[in-house]
């Protein structure tokens, strides 16, 4: 491999620290080639990072001989890979499917979303089974990120990688869209990408949530605890009014609330009773 086209260490640092090289404990036959060794511990496997950086650079460059970019179509089922081909979609011009793939978009063509691709990115084969099996009916080339356990049927270009955390896929899509524009001389290959990787990474809501809370100033929350303090009790008055209006109109029932109780009650005359026994008739 050239020079220019050699790994940095900067690179490395990335890869490593994203966990690239981290693998499962199962292996594909096809993918024996790209693990470097395997843990005794725990049995897990190491991906080879020299080959992993290898086949971007081989993507990276089916990629640019395709004329028109929308062709190319990236595809995520993993909720973690999502945001990832948005982002690589975005800073390539190539078109993206995030979530669930409707069956039939590369083989029905009276679909409303019926495509017709020329190079298929997808993230995980496992997931991603449906449009690999597609692209295979139509002779789509693919391009896939596939873990040691991975399987490779109708994957023409596999990129061994730890497809199963969020933080390896966004370095690898990151990484593959930086290495196209770079080719495309959109971006000059000795000065820093200005797009971050954080951009690629999924996040989840919760997490977001909590970030939001705890940036937020004490005094702002207890603004916040004071209004539906005083909205609460405003709701309540206002429903025990109505609530005791109702109950006076209702028929038969009196409203004690506006009689007046003598407060000498206790010097009433009392009206003597006779005694069982006494009657009228006797």
């Amino acid at each position: 491999m050239a020079l220019s086209l050699a790994i940095k260490e900067d690179d490395l640092k990335l890869m490593l620290a994203a966990e690239t090289h981290i693998g499962s404990t199962n292996c594909n036959a096809h993918m024996q080639k790209y693990v470097w060794r395997r843990k005794i511990d725990n049995g897990v496997h190491i991906v080879n990072i020299g080959k992993t950086w290898e086949k971007i650079m081989l993507a990276a460059r089916i990629i640019v001989a395709i004329e028109n970019p929308e062709d190319v179509v990236a595809i995520s089922g993993p909720t973690m890979g999502q945001r990832a081909v948005y982002k690589f979609a975005q800073n390539t011009g190539s078109s993206y499917i995030g979530g669930r793939y409707t069956p039939g978009c590369f083989t029905n063509q009276i679909q409303k979303k019926f495509l017709e691709p020329r190079l298929l990115i997808v993230t995980d084969p496992h997931v991603d089974h449906q449009p690999i099996m597609e692209a295979a009916y139509s002779s789509i080339p693919v391009i896939a990120l596939c873990n040691v356990d991975s399987p490779t049927r109708y994957v023409d270009v596999a990129i061994p990688c730890n497809n199963k955390n969020k933080h390896s896929l966004a370095l690898m899509y990151w990484m593959l869209a930086r290495e196209v524009n770079r080719l495309r001389g959109t971006i000059s290959r000795q000065e820093p990408w200005s797009v971050v990787v954080d951009l690629f990474m999924y996040r989840e809501p919760e997490e977001e949530e909590k970030k939001a809370e705890a940036t937020e100033e004490p005094e702002a929350k207890e603004d916040k605890k004071e209004d539906f303090a005083s909205q609460f009790n405003e709701v309540k008055s206002a429903e025990g009014t109505a609530f005791a209006a109702e109950a006076t109109k209702a028929t038969g029932v009196a409203d004690f609330t506006s009689t007046t109780i003598d407060a000498n009650w206790a010097s009433a005359p009392v009206q003597e009773a006779g005694s069982w026994g006494d009657s009228e008739g006797m």
